[in-house]
């Protein structure tokens, strides 16, 4: 078979897994109606895959060039899905469905794209002059919206259903710009990255419990 099977790819396949898993949650499964607090929880479990892919990847020292080159393929492929496609489609979910809506939900996937892809050619480009890791990003990781958007999600039964959609899509928008504005963040180190995950979890608690989820 074609493609890379092995553990160095399990934890990016598994992102895609959860998050497709949130499109159907958003758009209803079998004739139930929509639930975009599963599909959140799904676009955080995508985020904290992503999380640890590289770091997976980079434990098997006996890498060729050509699977090095397919997990970045993979990973950018699977992030446009996870965190380009999965919030519009929660955007759509809780109401943004008026014609002005449209062009924001169109905006956020095709930012995400431009940025990956530059990203993608920033980092062949870097990993062909040196073996050290990646210590800045330029623009904001299309990655972060597994953060932003489940923190804006926890209140939205406090903002209204009426007003929801409207705050959600300018969050969409203004993150939609960060994706393709030049200025750099520096890389989480592990201690950060566990200060993620541990902040991702109070969001799910106080989400389901905001939501009333039994």
């Amino acid at each position: 078979m074609i493609g890379v099977y092995n553990y160095t790819v399990i934890l990016t396949y598994m992102s895609l897994v959860s998050s497709v898993l949130g499109m159907f949650f958003s758009l209803g499964i079998n004739g139930a109606r929509p639930h975009p607090e599963y599909a959140i929880i799904c676009l955080m479990v995508s985020g904290l895959c992503d999380m640890f892919d590289g770091k997976v990847a980079r434990t098997k020292k006996n890498r060729t060039e050509n699977e090095k080159k397919f997990g970045i393929q993979i990973d950018s492929l699977c992030d446009a899905i996870c965190f380009g496609m999965l919030p519009s489609i929660i955007g759509y979910s809780i109401g943004m469905r008026d014609w002005e809506d449209i062009p924001v939900l169109i905006m956020f996937p095709l930012c995400a794209v431009i940025r990956l892809a530059y990203f993608n050619v920033a980092e062949e480009d870097r990993q062909s002059k040196t073996d050290d890791l990646r210590k800045v990003y330029e623009g904001l990781p299309v990655t972060s919206v597994a953060l932003i958007l489940p923190i804006i999600y926890s209140f939205h039964k406090d903002i209204g259903s009426e007003c929801f959609p409207a705050v959600y899509g300018a969050a969409l928008f203004i993150i939609a710009l960060a994706f393709i504005t030049r200025f750099k963040i520096k890389k989480p180190s592990m201690k950060t990255m566990l200060w993620f995950i541990a902040l991702g979890v109070v969001e799910v608690v106080w989400m389901l419990y905001k939501t009333k989820i039994k």
